[in-house]
Formats: C-alpha cells, structure tokens, sequence
C-alpha cells in the first residue's frame, strides 16, 4: 500500500474507488471497524463501497492498495457483490461513530466525536488511532464556539464494544481475549464453549478471524459451524480461508450443500478450490495450496523478499519462491524452478531470481501419493514442495503442515497439545 501515516474518516466519505487498472469501482459509503471490550483502538475491517447500482458491499481494508485524496485504489478489480450486512461486533464510523457522545477519562468531560483518523500497523492493519472531539455544552452561539480537538482513542471513554453495539458482555470478553491469541488455540477454547455461547462468539467474529479459527477445528466442528452459519456468510468466510482448506472442508459436506455454497461464492475464489476438489485427498494434489509464492523470471530477488515478508503467509509458504513463465497464477505458464528463501538472502538484491533458481530438484505430479510426498520431504529437507503437472504447469505447492495434519492419527486436533506431551 502507498505509504500513508494517518487518514481522517471525513476525508474519504463519497471518494471514488478504482481497480488496479483504472476501473471504476463505485463510491465509499462508510468505514467499519471491530469495536474491542479494552482501551486499545479498534482494527479498521474495511469499506463499504456503493455500487453504480446502488448496491452496498463489503471490500476488506487488505484489498486496498492506495489512498489518495482524489481516490482510493483496490489490488483487485473484482469485488464480492453480495450486499454489506454490519456483523454484532462492528460499527460504522461515518453512521454510528460520528456525532456519538463520549467522556474524556482525564477530567470527566462530556464530549462529540466528530471525527476519527486511521493509521496503519506494522502488520498491515489499519487502527483508528485517533478521535477528533467538540466539548458538549451550550448551544447556538456558544456550542460554535467550543473548540475541536484530536485525542488518541484511549483518552475518551464510551466507545466500547458493549457502549455502541449493545453485545452481550460475556461473548465481549471472549472476543477480547481471543484477540491476544492465536488461531489453533481460539479454535480449542471455542470446542469448549457451550453451544448457545459459541454460536454467539462466532456470530461477532468477523469472516477473516472466524475462517482462521475454521481452519483449526475438527471436521464435524467445522461442518456444524458451516450449517449454523447463513449461506452467504458461509461463502464469505469459505473465500477468506486458503484454498486447499476450503476444499478439504466443502469435501466433507453433502454434494448439494457443497454445490450451493460453491455458487454462494466469488468465481476468482471458486475456481481454485474446484480444482483442488478433483484430487483425492491422500495426493499431492489433494494436500497442496493453489496459492504459492510465484514471480516471473524478470523478478528480481528484491521483489521475490518483498513478496515472502508478506504477514499473510504460513511460514512454510514463505520459504520457497516458485520461478514460472506467464501466466504466475496456477495453473502457471512452464515451471523452471524454485529459490529457497536462504538462497534469496545470500543474492544481490537486483539479481534476476531465474539467475537463482534451483532447476535441478524434481518435482511432485498432482498424482503422488501421500506415502512418495512423505517420503520427498523426508529426502530433501523441505518445509515446501512444488506440484507440477504432466505439461510441465506449476498448479500448487505442498507444505509440510500440510502431510503432518494428514500423517498424524484421526482426531488428533480434539486432543489438547499438553495431553500429546509438548507441555
């Protein structure tokens, strides 16, 4: 994303969104936020944009490439056309946000958001960071007068998640601590929560977070989640999850179910996992991801590190660079080879990668059992692994999480890592 420090919500009412290529998109309607139970200032989720149709939609802020003050530019031409719908935990800061009445924690001042700044992270994320603020009090001439001000957001009070959205508290805190933890072991504590209490933490979860956390549970945990869920949510959280686990989840569902929730889905975020769905899930095939790191011969090695520091990626993505002829989205153009990302750090930054790919390490056809892909790992010492297939196309990569969740005995995600000897 072009660099930006810090974004008035004002500004970007009514802006202009745009594809990559110039494409009209439509115009920003409001921003949405995950409202947080503690001080700290709510992840900005994304945009809704109003189509020329009039039609509302979600965009996630992670499809964003650039802010302007003319215009907002997406990664992506395409966006999901089904209509926005605000999830329990979330509020609109040009709808609700604006004009909501507050306390300043310093001196018990009432105040008026008027305005509130985004800033991005580290992490890629956006944060509302700050609040622009008017004192309560008066009116006519003297509310005129009162003088706004920006403060950061943990100085007002009165904006919490159970303050705007009115959440039961108990699924607040949940959602608060699972904030601070990571997917498998959310997926773990929500296994433990009584039915009526999980459906409600999952219903305040937005689709990013709730397809991480789908990712880690068991298959028949996973399949009643799916059916709780309303079809179209389900679909937006099944094209949030990385393909091969979308597919290894819908292979577990009732050909209808599976049928309506693939058409539920966006075509560019489909494909990929119907693809995968044709390989029995023992292969190569069945096991790897459609969705591995590949640049063109003409990269650099500077452009292969940008692509691998992606946050996004599972570490064992983000150890191999696949060299490919165009097009780079699987199934590719003709495989050359591939760079482990030790190699890429010992090359000149302006080296073409091609110049150091490995042509010589055999591959993995989409037919492989799960016994030969074992037994590759095994021989050369890989956390990933390149699928080609019979013409020579690159169509995915296998990664090691990916055989040991397959090698390990059935069930062996409802047995607690203590209980396996790791504590």
């Amino acid at each position: 994303m072009a660099a930006v420090n810090r974004v008035f919500a004002a500004q970007l009412a009514r802006l202009p969104v745009f594809g990559p290529d110039g494409e009209s998109i439509g115009k920003i309607r409001d921003i949405v936020a995950g409202l947080r139970l503690d001080q700290l200032p709510p992840r900005v989720l994304g945009l809704v944009v109003e189509l020329a149709t009039r039609r509302r939609v979600f965009v996630p802020m992670l499809r964003v490439t650039s802010i302007e003050p003319n215009a907002v530019t997406l990664a992506t031409g395409s966006v999901n056309m089904r209509r926005f719908h605000q999830r329990p935990n979330e509020v609109l800061v040009l709808g609700q946000l604006f004009d909501a009445r507050a306390t300043l924690r310093s001196d018990g001042t009432r105040v008026t958001v008027v305005d509130a700044a985004m800033e991005p992270t580290r992490t890629r994320d956006w944060v509302l960071s700050k609040l622009a603020i008017r004192e309560r009090g008066g009116i006519g001439l003297t509310r005129r007068r009162s003088s706004m001000r920006v403060v950061a957001w943990n100085e007002i009070s009165g904006l919490g998640l159970t303050d705007l959205t009115g959440q039961p508290q108990g699924a607040a805190q949940l959602l608060m601590l699972f904030d601070t933890m990571r997917a498998v072991d959310v997926a773990a504590t929500l296994r433990d929560l009584p039915m009526k209490r999980r459906h409600e933490v999952v219903d305040a979860m937005d689709d990013e977070r709730l397809a991480d956390v789908l990712e880690e549970l068991p298959e028949d945990d996973q399949r009643e989640l799916v059916a709780y869920l309303a079809d179209e949510r389900a679909a937006d959280v099944l094209e949030a999850m990385d393909p091969d686990d979308a597919a290894d989840l819908l292979s577990e569902l009732a050909p209808d179910d599976q049928g309506r929730l693939l058409g539920l889905m966006q075509p560019e975020e489909s494909e990929p996992v119907k693809r995968l769905l044709e390989y029995s899930s023992d292969t190569a095939g069945g096991l790897m991801t459609s969705e591995p790191v590949v640049l063109t011969p003409d990269a650099t090695v500077a452009e292969a590190l940008a692509h691998i520091r992606n946050p996004d990626l599972t570490t064992p993505l983000a150890s191999m660079v696949f060299v490919c002829r165009p097009p780079s989205a699987t199934p590719t153009g003709r495989y050359i080879g591939c760079v482990h990302f030790q190699r890429l750090l010992r090359e000149p930054p302006a080296e073409l990668v091609a110049a150091a790919a490995d042509t010589d390490l055999p591959t993995l056809s989409p037919s492989a059992s799960l016994t030969e892909v074992t037994r590759y790992f095994a021989a050369y010492n890989l956390a990933c692994a390149p699928v080609v297939d019979a013409d020579e196309h690159l169509v995915g990569a296998v990664t090691v999480d990916d055989v040991l969740d397959h090698l390990l005995p059935e069930g062996w995600r409802e047995t607690g890592l203590y209980d396996m000897g790791t504590g």
